[in-house]
């Protein structure tokens, strides 16, 4: 884990502090009162929004007993314009598309066409990973649950950045992803295997991914306003997305705006059914109400049975455990597990499902207390992790009728330190840059082009740019498949290369060559900052040149 949370990392983690001396209005929400609640939940966000006064928009909406009872926007659409945001502006809610892609598997259950611990290779005879047996053995669950043995987001840079790549595609590259963990035998979060599952639902539907989204599902919910893809999300109804962008690193420096559209920094056509949707707060609402409700729709007929709907609330793998709450750590589980789509564990004793999702400049939260027929949903349009951290512990907490911890202070205070960490540590990253040994070849050695056999190519060549003093010459490196990563090539310490990427939304990395013979044969990537999000999976890449 980054020295800060990363924006795709589930945020019911918590360090230290101070309960409540005295408790705020917002803190003092009975659950069974609805006018309370709302109340609370209003005051609470207007009071974490001015915690992080950078946040341009939020979107929040929360359901009891099958109604939404508040649906609100928050906040400016585009930092520095007036345009407000409210219940009907798009947010790209990324990996919380997971729990409507099991929902649609479900759907097909239902109905004889799939069944939850069939093989893969049942409904996708050609389907292939690195590893025979997984290959033979791998079910639909497995493909929902994070279970199938890759790495921490394994696979994502075949889709992200913004890929060239088609579905088709990434399900052929998965055949050499590398798998580092036994079968079943941890939780590890992986998108790729989502991908597959929106193969699955192709082959026995018969209609694209994005099709049965919104036939089957959005269409039959009424979630008017929703898209299954973000390309079609128009951008003067959308939150565009902010983010940080250095210096000294990504996730440092000011807040700005960091693209035109969701689309221009978050086009998952390729893996939409891991994270493609975005939708707003008055339809989310619709699909949490849908969720609690076990599958049934306000018209009383139903999306998917009452026994799938518990079945995809059924834990699969456990994420993690501990020994419970203590007075610091009220929220603490004493298991953390993950079904399919979404994951369970407890909290203050209860049970929840939730999960979280992160886009480039954005980040959501969807949060069920099923025992209470209470839910609600948080969108942002920014990377502001430790708010997001506030909102859902906190909201959960006035949901639950509970005010006795201050997770604005207590997300502050981690912020911070991981804040000065995270200098620091930027600070000693260039610092070996400038102290470094030069490489021990001339530059034109390191030039060609370096293959993954997942991957595939990344070029380097001898580039010069520029006149006179704004004359440079140097390697110029390219992701072949992904267009945002190509940029300069610099000598960092010896046989390591550092990237300098103009598109400074993107991460950098580190590149070490090996040296066979008379030239480099072999090389290893990973990235440069200690906060970098887990889908840059640089470190699976094993470079040979071709």
């Amino acid at each position: 884990m980054s020295l800060r949370l990363s924006r795709r990392t589930a945020l019911f983690a918590s360090g230290g502090a101070a309960a409540l001396a005295s408790s705020p209005s917002w803190a003092r929400a009975a659950a069974n009162d609805d006018a309370s609640l709302i109340e609370a939940v209003d005051a609470y966000v207007k009071t974490a929004m001015a915690a992080w006064p950078d946040q341009p928009a939020l979107g929040v909406a929360v359901v009891k007993d099958g109604q939404t009872i508040l649906s609100r926007g928050y906040g400016v659409k585009v930092q520095g314009k007036p345009a407000r945001a409210d219940e009907h502006t798009l947010f790209a809610i990324a990996s919380n598309s997971k729990n409507v892609t099991a929902a649609a598997l479900a759907i097909m259950v239902d109905e004889g066409k799939v069944k939850w611990d069939e093989p893969v290779k049942t409904y996708l005879p050609g389907f292939k990973l690195s590893d025979p047996y997984i290959t033979d053995h791998i079910t639909v669950r497995d493909t929902l649950s994070h279970r199938a043995g890759f790495g921490l987001g394994a696979g994502d840079l075949l889709f992200w950045p913004n890929s060239d790549r088609t579905r088709a595609e990434v399900i052929a590259q998965a055949a050499f992803v590398p798998i580092e963990d036994g079968f079943r035998a941890r939780y590890h979060y992986c998108n790729l295997m989502f991908v597959v599952a929106g193969a699955v639902l192709e082959a026995v539907s018969g209609l694209t991914w994005e099709d049965f989204i919104q036939t089957r599902i959005l269409d039959k919910v009424g979630m008017t306003e929703t898209v299954p893809l973000a390309r079609l999300a128009d951008p003067a109804k959308s939150a565009l997305p902010h983010a940080r962008v250095g210096p000294p690193l990504r996730t440092h420096g000011p807040m700005v705006q960091i693209a035109n559209s969701i689309a221009e920094v978050w086009n998952w056509d390729s893996a939409a059914a891991a994270g493609g949707i975005c939708t707003t707060t008055t339809d989310w609402a619709k699909w949490i109400a849908v969720r609690l409700n076990e599958g049934k729709l306000p018209d009383g007929s139903r999306l998917f049975s009452e026994e799938t709907a518990r079945e995809m609330y059924r834990p699969n793998i456990i994420v993690g455990n501990s020994a419970g709450p203590t007075a610091e750590l009220p929220n603490r589980a004493i298991a953390s597990t993950y079904a399919m789509g979404l994951q369970v564990q407890d909290y203050r004793g209860e049970r929840i499902a939730s999960h979280g999702g992160g886009s480039p400049g954005g980040i959501s939260a969807t949060v069920l207390i099923p025992g209470r027929k209470i839910g609600f949903s948080i969108f942002s349009n920014a990377e502001e992790s430790f708010l997001l951290r506030s909102l859902r512990s906190g909201i959960t907490d006035l949901c639950m009728g509970k005010g006795d911890f201050d997770w604005i202070a207590d997300s502050k205070k981690i912020e911070a330190e991981g804040e000065a960490k995270s200098q620091a540590a930027a600070i000693e990253i260039d610092a070996k840059q400038r102290a470094g040994a030069p490489p021990a070849m001339p530059l034109d050695a390191y030039a060609g082009t370096w293959r993954d056999p997942w991957y595939g190519d990344i070029t380097i060549v001898q580039k010069t740019e520029g006149r006179g003093r704004n004359r440079k010459t140097g390697l110029w490196l390219s992701f072949t498949h992904t267009p945002a990563l190509q940029g300069w090539l610099e000598p960092y310490d010896g046989e390591t290369f550092r990237t300098r990427f103009p598109d400074k939304r993107e991460e950098d990395a580190f590149i070490t060559f090996n040296i066979q013979t008379a030239k480099p044969a072999t090389a290893t990537v990973k990235g440069v900052s200690p906060d970098i999000d887990f889908s840059y999976d640089y470190q699976d890449l094993k470079l040979t040149r071709v």
